[in-house]
């Protein structure tokens, strides 16, 4: 059985190897010339559908515990990195930004309702979510930036979201009530409402 360090970097070096797939890239019109791995890490730190989804991810790992408190965060994130090149080679997606809306939502209500589902099906969850927050972060690279630079801006920054919501799943946990990490994910899911009515 392979150590769990060593998934983890086996992982890495292939969303890195996804990363360096895409040759052709699409972008959105008028976002100027942008230093990659600055705009790749700000992207998932500038919206509310993404921050709330991400946190979510770690809040809800944490609420698991055991196998999943890291190999549903690394789902995501290896999952978001083929969205992500997905997007970046100008593959269509339908229904993005409402699957994104439906994961703050959805997430909200697992953790909300302290749903425990086995490790694979819950990984399975976030991975699906996981491709949908990824393409939404590849289409909209800058035509300027390196696919490379930008891919890992985003992946570091949303490690960085889950480690905050898997470090304030745990602290809560461990020195108050678990009430209040679902009383976080009802307002997440409450965010998720708000995002279906009035976007991110």
């Amino acid at each position: 059985m392979k150590h769990p360090i060593l998934s983890r970097r086996n992982s890495l070096l292939i969303v890195t190897a996804i990363l360096l797939a895409p040759s052709f890239v699409q972008a959105h019109t008028g976002v100027g010339t942008t230093h990659g791995f600055s705009h790749g890490f700000f992207h998932p730190l500038t919206g509310l559908d993404h921050l709330c989804a991400m946190i979510a991810v770690g809040l809800w790992a944490a609420q698991l515990g055991g196998r999943a408190l890291w190999i549903v965060p690394l789902t995501f994130i290896s999952v978001m990195a083929v969205g992500g090149a997905m997007g970046m080679a100008g593959m269509p997606m339908p229904f993005v930004e409402q699957g994104i809306a439906t994961s703050v939502l959805v997430l909200g209500f697992l953790i909300a309702a302290a749903v425990r589902l086995p490790v694979a099906a819950s990984a399975t969850i976030v991975g699906i979510f996981a491709l949908l927050h990824g393409h939404a972060h590849g289409s909209e690279m800058p035509v300027s930036a390196s696919g490379l630079s930008y891919g890992i801006g985003f992946i570091l920054a949303t490690a960085m979201l889950h480690a905050v919501g898997v470090g304030l799943g745990i602290g809560v946990q461990r020195i108050s009530t678990v009430r209040i990490v679902r009383f976080a994910g009802a307002a997440i899911a409450a965010c998720g409402v708000y995002i279906f009515c009035f976007g991110a």
